[in-house]
């Protein structure tokens, strides 16, 4: 049912929601500049690598060495706009469609994160990821990475249709409220360094 429902929702949201893309991309193309779309490579079901795509909000601005600035110092007045409505995720409607990610479960994050989980948080790879999930209707960046762990393992082990259900209507009233985008003085939170000795097993 919910692969179903994946495929069905966001055939019919690419189709529906075809005007705001085509706005936002030429606002892109417009106010940041090109590439419109941002792509990386992040582990989705099983921990296979998978192409997510998003709406750019960030310059690709670089320091007098060649390295790009923090995100903080990237990111755009039009970027913070994309975000704060959620906009940016738009093009993962695609990455649900082909079957790459769920509309709910835990987020996808960077593959140089794997090696850095403890034998629970590495669970969150027995799902496909989501665009949203348990976690992001919890706090979403404002939490600690140990607790956003914790809320996707919950994820795993308690999915259901209704749940997820529950998670998008709370998603909308998220996006709504504007909460939890960011961590203060962050452009979203900051980078998984890995777990205390207390939480490596």
């Amino acid at each position: 049912m919910k692969r179903i429902f994946d495929i069905l929702v966001s055939f019919i949201a690419l189709i529906a929601l075809s005007p705001i893309i085509l706005i936002a991309a030429f606002l892109i193309r417009v106010k940041i500049g090109s590439p419109i779309v941002f792509k990386q490579q992040r582990p989705g079901i099983d921990g296979v690598p998978f192409y997510v795509y998003k709406f750019r909000s960030m310059t690709e601005e670089r320091d007098d060495q060649g390295e790009l600035l923090p995100d903080n110092l990237r990111l755009t007045a039009f970027g913070k706009v994309l975000r704060k409505l959620s906009l940016d995720e738009l093009p993962q409607l695609w990455n649900v469609l082909k079957g790459d990610m769920s509309f709910v479960g835990p987020r996808p994050l960077l593959m140089e994160y794997i090696s850095l989980y403890n034998k629970t948080q590495i669970r969150r790879h027995e799902v496909r990821p989501g665009i949203t999930g348990w976690a992001q209707v919890n706090g979403r960046n404002t939490i600690s990475w140990e607790q956003k762990f914790e809320y996707d393992v919950w994820y795993v082990d308690n999915q259901s249709f209704l749940l997820d259900m529950k998670i998008l209507i709370m998603t909308v009233l998220k996006v709504f409220k504007s909460e939890g985008i960011s961590q203060d003085g962050q452009a979203t939170m900051t980078k998984f360094q890995g777990n205390s000795p207390s939480r490596r097993s």
